[in-house]
């Protein structure tokens, strides 16, 4: 039933129909081109079979037939509401409306988006379109999903706003065929997340999450017909937010990959793109080792004989592909392993398998494909060669070797490559998921999933039918959810509404999933034995044929069948079903990859524990890959292993379990779709094919959608905007200014249920429309019925105003005719007389002119004629004999080269006769020769010739074959060796029987010996290599028992100090104790360093270990081919690869369980706790060469494993000695009481020694270092003065140091030897008693007099530490002023490295230009002080000349005297001169005072009190104690002053920078701190309107020219920071205050809104009209606050023109989103609101300030909507839109929306007119459309000195800056 149905059937009546389709209808007519065309009724419909139509493209009549009357044609919408942005705005919602919506859109305004309800609809363009920039992001974020333009970026920022809002998950399900652009769709939405979710933490993950997509797209992406960029596997990528809405993580989850493109593409398709990248890149160095060849030259890449892009560089995609490695932490060893398994891939399927005798298959011994696939795979060759072509099949007791015939091998080949690139894909996949998991917590997530779209082909296989059937799970949630929206828009306004039955498609699904549907029966049919594609389609037939309504049967088909999905109807083709259903490889091929010598190859094809798998008993067996049955083959896919069997889970099942989980995810999370569609097949870019459009709209949901909107009430307005629209239908009574609802309520029924009371029925019909809370409901159809009222009301009215006006337009042009008429006839007499009588006057006079004119005239043509006759006679004769004369020249030299020539031709041709004899004689000797090679080849090769050789090569057999015996009775007992020899006797006489079996086996054993002796030469390569390892790492136990030993001895000693000496030197001693510890831990860290890297080379061995046990498994399988020529050979059972226990470690349980353990408990060995040794393997019955290989591999093991387990040992015992020590802490000394001895005197000694030693080394190695960081002593290659004091001190101190030094260990040694003498004495003479020895106190007398010299010395000591420490601290003083002039010179040569050669010389000048300025000001000083001396000098000579007059020399000579001895008793002592207390314009504060300062001035200061202050008073205060340093010469002082100025001020900005009017009060104080310090510097550029007193006050000590540099930078600071904060709070009123207010009554714009626009339409109309007004306000009280404060009127003037630069560009780049604003009414009333704003510029005198012209676009994009817009107005919109760019006045022509049906849409000519005439004015085209909001202009801050004094500044008491003193 379509949309049609349902508006004939519930809403016209048949009373209705005649008043609908009545002459001059618009409708829709069926085509089977173009799908619906456009025509027009030429008659009334009343019930006819025919009605007469016109079609609109071509004009052409035609009679179109009406089967039934419920089935009338589709009507047409009103023409404005054609390209809305919303399907479900248009009144009648029908598939041709939406088709032909989509189309006009699309190529006539270039959106290739379209929001159809809660669907967004993207056609893809086939066009890089510059619709995604990081601008249009910025713009998206934050809005309403109806205020704008669809786009994806919206439905990314609706999901992430539910999000972020409500803590709910989001779904972006992307979906559409292959080419419609989901991919790319899925990329941008993905990228929109990453911006706007991107974590201010430089985490980069929203970067990994975005680096993932090249590689995905490398190795999943392919070219296909349809799409050069197609996914073949779906994904969906779960985006994890944080609780602060920042990305944190993601995940990916991928679904059927489609591995059959490895082999096979059909034609014009390519490969994956990987392969392609590693062609385009096989000349690079590290990719030569691949032997890369092109794409045409790989069989699995030549298929579609398409091998390039347009337009794509492969080259350059891989890499892009490996930075994105790079950026996911993949290493390069990794990243270099996957290409060259790609590359393993390309070869593989170059390798030839052709067919041999019998039902077998063999492949070239010279296949070089082959050779290089196993050698970058790391695996033999001879085993692949073998495996390829044979299998293995594995019985009870028994293994039998079955050859495969040539498809069977083929299709093995093709089936292992699939796996493989299958295995990678999955690791990659893995490896990125790994990348972007994050350690936090996720609390929400985003998931986008791009997954394939329905697909339905010729043929249509197995990968068809899992699409289909996701496609159906993903529509049936779709339509759950687009029901379940309408059904709660209804109940939210209270509207009662009939709910509809809408498609269902359970019984679809349950067809496909349910118990015994087509995966259950595809599963089942899987497991039987014999098994085949054509049981399993009988099955089906049986099963659901006739009882399935969307199952059906072909009729010429008993291999396929048909399912009816909701998109359409697909037959599928049950061949390769089972197969890919299976999806199996051959277990020999596997096992063959698992022993590769490359890790990473081995660990893609480990055995892993799969979820899937079903065990049909309870085990933990691992299972193994299953052996391929041939094409149309049978075969089962079970396994038995030992005594239980497990279930490898099929592909379906599989699938199926997979999209069970999306599903349930999908259901978790709030979805939002995007339906991609495909404009066209041939990928041209704006090429619309109907056809192809709505298979897709029918497929893709899009029109189910609109079913469901048109069977309710699919118009919706609010009751203000109806009321606003369709007023003009209502008359005055019918108005209710109070209540909206009541006016719609009288209008609506006066003018729809007015003509229903004319009926019959009377109001029986009130179902056209329904009243809600906040919007009025109509059915389909009634909107458009209300705009033809309205149309036909204003066209009633627009006559009555055309008619009054042409005819007083017709009585006024008469008048003036009339006027006309009578003044031209009074003029035209008057002229017509003068112009006769001037004819007669001229006539006479042209009379006599022309008579002398003629005869002067007839004699100058004689003269001229004569002389040009004379003239061409001389040069035609002149002529004539030049010719002659070069004539006779010519022939003359012809005869000269013809000579010349012939013999020259002559010569040649001897030359070349005779070249050509030569040729002859050599050609004929060449042939003769080989003549002569070719019967000697026939000789050598007779058959006496091959005996001779046979010969040889038996008996060198058997040489080899004695040299293998010799090797082997060194191992065996004499019997053994006669047993061997004769079973090789036999073996060689059964070789000889025949020739070819002979060569055959001759070159297998040599193969096997050659490799035999190569297997014994790694692993003796690998013994001796143990053994080196195993003697370092004895020396290394050796040297770490040293090192511990001596540490422990260095321990005891330190013990022994420490209990000795006193409490300084034990503090001294601590530190000591931690270098020691410190050491310890480092000797520590390094033994158990080196233990991890030998239990990782023991695990390397192990692994070694199993994967040449693997190689040796399969030489035995090889071996076994070798000695069984004539057909199956049997294997006993207990040597199989499953019963090689002991053997196959690697695939053993417990070697699993053995690496998931951790260091302590894994097993070291055999003889261990963990494992016991394995018994020895029981004898076999097979050769004896089997024999000796095993017993050699197991003894090496064996021995291996030993010596590791004695390394490994020792290395727990060093262990265990380590703890011990760190647990004792420092060694226990010996007993006291024992007697020291002259071992102890020497470690006493020795460790006194060292003790000092140690702290000097420490502490000249600090001083050292830290002088040498700090200061450079050598300059120019002398030391400075600096350097050469503090060498000397050092020298000094380190002498007197070792002077005390040895003072204390003579004393030392002396007590020493003193108390062994003593004790010695004693026990010789006295029986041990030492008091004897000690009568007289003598030693008592000598202890104290020890004493007392100890405590002298130790007060010695103890001075000149003190003087070491001052002279330090002198030496960190001058190293500190050095450093700091060090700094200060390497920051002035850092910046002239970093300037260019201009710069540089400028910055030298300026460099060198303050210096000098510095020099002066000092010699400026001292002439200041010199001059004030000599006026002192002067005074006093007067005073002195004075007192002479008056005779008072005796007096004068007793003050000299007085004066000559003051100085030599108090020299250097100031006087104290009173002088007059001033006030000078300056501030002292104390040092401590500074903090307070700051904080009472900037940090307490509020805006309130400052404005009752003099404006800028804290900048003029802080510029008083700066004045107050520079008097003091106090440079420290100045330099903490003005730091912790500008740290304060940022301090106080950051913190209340949400309050305007602090941060403009610092603004301006800041700017008046910077204007203070130029005005009073000193330099005369800024001196010329200063007063004397002002000049007096200038700065005479200090240059702040850097400062004041600081000082800009941070006023820019503080002016970026306040207009960061203006526009984001005049942010949200610019759109309504610019745009949306509508301040002009009667020019209305609205129109009906969609779905998406439903949501912001509740705002009030008072509201609205109030928000220019709320604008102005900002505008008034950023304007006053500026005033108010005294911010310099130039940077209040750059503070509005940034303000309007905002206001404009914000404005416009929502005018050039929004579909809606762009009409003729929108640009009137814009430019009304702009002119608002121009006037209050004018009105606060800021229109100089270039405010004004910021608004220039948004000014010229308004006057382009209320311009005409016909072809004569090009030129003039041109000059108009200067402002404008190429892009934007495109954009909002295409945009332009009449509102009424009296206006005309832009045609298309026009537009392209427009361009063309743009593209010749402008040359440097700009395609930018969006305007940079964040552009900044440059501040500048102009010199605005103050006229105050500073000595005429007082500080209130306000500012409780009591502490400060006036100087």
């Amino acid at each position: 039933m379509t949309s049609a149905d349902l508006y004939v059937q519930t809403f016209l009546k048949e009373s209705e129909i005649g008043q609908v389709y009545v002459k001059g209808a618009r409708i829709w007519v069926p085509d089977a081109e173009n799908v619906w065309l456009g025509a027009e009724l030429l008659e009334n419909y009343t019930g006819q079979k025919k009605i007469k139509i016109q079609l609109e493209d071509n004009g052409e009549e035609r009679e179109f037939e009406i089967k039934d009357k419920k089935r009338l044609p589709h009507l047409r919408n009103p023409e404005i509401l054609i390209g809305e942005n919303d399907l479900t705005s248009l009144s009648y919602l029908n598939e041709p409306e939406v088709l032909y919506n989509l189309k006009v859109r699309f190529l006539e305004s270039n959106c290739i988006y379209t929001y159809c309800g809660i669907v967004l609809v993207a056609i893809n363009p086939y066009e890089q379109l510059p619709i995604y920039g990081n601008e249009l992001i910025q713009m998206y974020s934050g809005q309403d999903m109806g205020t704008m333009d669809p786009h994806i970026f919206a439905v990314a920022e609706e999901a992430f706003k539910l999000m972020s809002r409500f803590d709910k998950n989001q779904s972006i399900i992307v979906s559409g065929e292959s080419g419609a652009g989901k991919t790319v769709s899925a990329k941008y939405a993905m990228r929109y997340f990453a911006m706007v979710g991107g974590s201010q933490k430089e985490t980069q993950v929203e970067q990994k999450v975005l680096a993932s997509n090249p590689i995905m797209e490398a190795i999943g992406n392919a070219k296909t017909t349809r799409n050069d960029n197609s996914s073949r596997f779906g994904k969906y990528i779960e985006i994890s937010f944080n609780k602060n809405n920042e990305i944190i993580g993601a995940h990916m989850r991928t679904y059927l990959l489609e591995k059959s493109r490895v082999v096979y593409q059909a034609a014009e398709e390519r490969n994956y793109h990987i392969f392609y990248q590693l062609c385009a890149s096989k000349d690079l160095p590290e990719f030569k080792k691949y032997c890369l060849l092109s794409p045409d030259d790989f069989y699995y890449t030549s298929h579609g004989q398409a091998p390039e892009i347009d337009g794509v560089d492969d080259g350059e995609d891989l890499v892009s592909v490996r930075e994105a490695f790079t950026m996911l932490g993949i290493s390069e060893k990794d990243q270099m392993m996957i290409f060259q398994i790609q590359s393993a891939v390309l070869h593989f399927g170059n390798v030839k398998i052709r067919e041999a005798d019998g039902e077998s298959s063999e492949i070239k011994k010279d296949d070089k494909h082959l050779t290089i696939m196993c050698k970058l795979l790391g695996i033999e060759e001879s085993q692949m060669r073998m495996w390829l072509c044979n299998k293995k099949i594995v019985t009870v007791g028994e293994v039998l070797t079955k050859p495969l015939t040539l498809t069977q091998a083929s299709f093995a080949q093709d089936a292992l490559a699939k796996h493989i690139y299958a295995q990678i894909f999955d690791w990659i996949v893995e490896k990125i998921n790994k990348a972007l998991q994050s350690g936090a917590k996720s609390t929400k997530f985003i998931g986008v999933l791009d997954i394939y779209g329905f697909e339905t082909f010729e043929i249509n296989s197995f990968e068809q039918f899992c699409i289909n059937y996701a496609n159906e799970k993903l529509q049936q949630i779709f339509n759950m959810h687009v029901f379940k929206l309408e059904q709660e828009e209804y109940v939210r306004e209270a509207i009662e509404w009939s709910f509809i039955d809408f498609y269902d498609n359970q019984p679809c699904i349950d067809l496909i999933e349910s118990k015994l549907g087509i995966l259950d029966l595809l599963d089942e049919e899987c497991k039987m034995p014999k098994g085949s594609d054509e049981n399993w389609c009988q099955k089906l037939y049986d099963k659901h044929l006739g009882k399935a309504k969307h199952f059906e049967k072909p009729r010429m088909s008993r291999s396929a069948f048909i399912i009816n999905h909701f998109a359409d109807r697909v037959e599928y083709q049950a061949d390769g079903f089972l197969e890919k259903n299976r999806d199996t490889v051959l277990e020999e091929n596997i096992n063959i990859l698992r022993a590769s010598e490359f890790e990473l190859v081995a660990e893609l094809f480990e055995e892993k524990v799969d979820p899937n798998e079903k065990k049909s008993r309870a085990g933990s067996a691992t299972t193994h890959p299953l052996r391929q049955a041939p094409k149309g083959g049978r075969g089962s896919n079970k396994k038995t292993v030992g005594s239980q069997q497990v279930q490898k889970a099929t592909v379906g099942d599989q699938f199926r379990e997979s999209l069970h989980k999306l599903m349930e995810t999908l259901n978790a999370t709030t979805p939002h779709y995007i339906r991609c569609i495909k404009p066209n097949d041939t990928k041209e870019a704006f090429i619309f094919e109907p056809k192809r459009a709505v298979e897709q709209l029918r497929a893709c949901g899009v029109l189910e959608t609109i079913r469901i909107s048109a069977a309710g009430y699919p118009s919706r307005w609010t009751y203000p905007e109806f009321f606003q629209r369709y007023r003009v239908l209502a008359g005055s009574k019918d108005i209710n200014r109070s209540d909206q609802r009541k006016t719609c309520e009288n209008v609506l029924t006066k003018v729809i249920q007015g003509n229903v009371k004319k009926t019959p029925r009377g109001l029986e019909d009130p179902d056209k429309y329904r009243f809600g809370k906040t919007k009025i409901f109509f059915r389909a159809g009634q909107v458009a019925y209300l705009e033809k009222l309205r149309s036909d009301k204003l066209k009633a009215c627009g006559i009555m105003i055309q008619k009054h006006v042409k005819g007083w337009l017709a009585r006024r042009r008469y008048q003036r005719i009339i006027k006309s008429i009578t003044l031209l006839q009074k003029y035209g007499r008057g002229l017509l007389a003068r112009r006769h009588a001037k004819f007669l006057r001229e006539t006479f006079a042209a009379t006599r002119i022309q008579k002398h004119w003629k005869g002067y005239k007839a004699r100058s043509h004689y003269i001229k004629v004569r002389k040009a006759t004379v003239i061409i006679q001389s040069a035609i004769r002149g002529f004539f004999g030049r010719i002659l004369f070069k004539k006779e020249l010519h022939e003359h030299r012809a005869i000269t080269i013809q000579k010349l020539v012939r013999s020259w031709l002559a010569r040649k041709r001897y030359k070349r006769v005779m070249r050509g004899i030569v040729l002859l004689q050599s050609h004929f000797r060449r042939r003769r020769a080989k003549k002569e090679l070719k019967q000697l080849k026939i000789e050598a090769k007779s058959v006496e010739h091959i005996k001779n050789v046979n010969k040889g090569l038996e008996n060198k057999i058997i040489q080899l074959q004695q040299k293998l015996d010799a090797k082997n009775k060194e191992g065996m007992t004499i019997k053994e060796q006669e047993v061997y020899i004769k079973q090789l006797k036999t073996e060689m006489e059964k070789l000889r029987s025949s020739s070819e079996e002979a060569k055959k086996s001759s070159n297998k054993i040599t193969d096997l010996i050659q490799q035999i002796k190569d297997l014994q030469e790694e692993l003796s390569k690998e013994r001796e290599e143990k053994q080196v390892l195993i003697s370092e790492k004895e020396e290394l136990v050796k040297e770490h028992t040293q090192v511990l030993s001596k540490m422990a001895e260095e321990k005891c000693k330190l013990k022994e100090e420490l209990e000795e000496a006193n409490l300084k030197l034990q503090q001294q001693e601590t530190s000591t104790d931690d270098v020691l510890k410190r050491k310890l831990e480092e000797a520590t860290q390094q033994l158990q360093a080196e233990f991890d890297s030998e239990r990782g080379h023991h695990q390397r061995l192990v692994k070694e270990h199993a994967r040449l046990q693997q190689r040796f498994e399969n030489l035995q399988s090889e071996m076994q081919m070798v000695t069984s020529p004539h057909g199956h050979k049997r294997t006993p059972s207990d040597i199989s690869a499953i019963s090689l226990e002991s053997y196959t470690s690697s695939a053993s349980p417990d070697e699993v369980k053995y690496e998931e353990e951790g260091p302590e408990d894994k097993d070291q060995g055999y003889g261990t706790k963990k494992k016991k040794k394995a018994p020895a393997p029981p004898v076999p019955t097979a050769s004896a060469m089997e024999k000796e290989m095993k017993d050699v591999d197991v003894g090496l093991i064996l021995r291996l494993q030993n010596k590791m387990k004695e390394i490994e040992q020792q290395k727990t015992k060093l262990e265990e000695r380590l703890r011990q020590y760190e647990d004792e802490g420092h060694p226990q000394t010996g007993n006291s009481d024992a007697v020291i001895s002259n071992s102890a005197f020497d470690a006493l000694k020795m460790q006194e020694l060292q003790n000092e030693n140690d702290k000097l080394k420490r502490e000249v190695n600090k001083l050292m270092k830290s002088i040498s960081e700090n200061v450079s002593f050598e300059k120019g290659g002398t030391n400075s003065p600096a350097g050469k004091e503090f060498m000397d001190q050092f020298t000094a101190m380190a002498d007197e140091l070792d002077r005390r030094r040895e003072e204390c260990l003579q004393l030392r040694a002396m007590l020493a030897e003193k108390s062994i003498t003593t004790h010695a004495i004693a026990k010789e003479s006295y029986g041990g008693n030492d008091d004897l020895v000690n009568e007289d106190n003598e030693l008592a007398l000598a202890y104290r007099t020890q004493k007392e010299l100890n405590r002298l010395l130790e007060n010695q000591l103890q001075k000149t530490e003190k003087d070491i420490k001052k002279k330090e601290e002198k030496l960190k003083r001058e190293i500190k002023e050095l450093k700091t002039e060090n700094e200060a010179a390497q920051k002035i040569i850092n910046q002239n490295l970093q300037l260019g050669p201009e710069a540089k010389i400028e910055a030298t000048m300026q460099h060198e230009i303050t210096r000098l300025t510095s020099e002066n000001l000092d010699l400026r000083e001292k002439a200041d002080k010199q001059a004030d001396q000599i006026r002192k000098m002067k005074k006093m000579l007067k005073v002195y000349a004075k007192k002479l007059k008056d005779g008072d020399v005796a007096e004068i000579e007793a003050e000299l005297e007085k004066d000559d001895k003051q100085k030599k008793t108090e020299d250097n002592v100031a006087t104290v001169k009173h002088l007059d207390r001033t006030y000078m314009g300056m501030l002292e504060y104390k040092k401590e005072d500074e903090g307070r300062l700051i904080k009472c001035l900037i940090m307490d200061l509020k805006p309130k009190v400052a404005q009752g202050l003099l404006p800028g008073l804290p900048a003029y205060i802080l510029f008083m104690c700066v004045r107050h340093t520079d008097y003091i010469n106090d440079d420290e002082k100045v330099r903490t002053l003005l730091t912790n100025t500008i740290n304060g001020i940022k301090k106080c900005v950051k913190k209340h920078n949400k309050e305007l009017e602090r941060v403009i009060l610092w603004l301006a104080n800041t700017c008046r701190l910077l204007h203070t310090l130029k005005q009073y510097s000193g330099e005369k550029t800024f001196q010329s309107e200063n007063t004397s007193r002002q000049n007096e006050h200038c700065l005479r000590n200090f240059d702040l020219s850097e400062y004041r540099q600081v000082f800009s930078d941070l006023a820019v600071w503080i002016f970026q920071t306040m207009i960061k904060y203006m526009e984001e709070v005049i942010q949200p009123m610019v759109v309504p205050a610019v745009l949306e207010h509508e301040a002009i009554a009667g020019l209305s714009a609205s129109k009906p809104s969609g779905m998406r626009g439903r949501s912001s339409s509740t705002q009030d109309e008072d509201v609205r009209e109030l928000s220019l007004d709320t604008l102005m306000k900002s505008l008034n009280k950023y304007n006053q606050v500026l005033s108010q404060h005294a911010v310099d009127p130039e940077l209040v003037k750059q503070v509005f023109r940034q303000l309007y630069y905002y206001i404009g560009s914000n404005a416009l780049n929502n005018l050039l989103l929004r579909k809606d604003m762009c009409n003729w009414s929108k640009g009137m009333q814009i430019r009304y609101n702009l002119s608002h704003l121009e006037q209050w510029l004018r009105d606060n005198k800021l229109n100089e300030s270039g405010a004004q012209s910021t608004l220039e676009p948004i000014t010229q994009a308004s006057q382009l909507l209320q311009a005409r817009k016909s072809e004569a107005d090009v030129d003039s919109i041109c000059e108009m839109c200067s402002k404008l760019t190429t892009a934007q006045i495109v954009k909002i022509l295409n945009l332009y929306t009449p509102v009424d049906e009296f206006e005309e849409r832009v045609p298309i000519s026009f537009i392209r007119k427009i361009q063309e005439r743009l593209k010749s004015t402008k040359k440097e085209e700009d395609n930018t459309l969006l305007i940079d909001t964040k552009y900044s202009f440059p501040v500048t801050f102009p010199f605005n000195p103050s006229s105050l004094t500073l000595d005429s500044i007082d500080v209130p008491e306000a500012l409780h800056l009591d502490f400060l003193t006036r100087v």
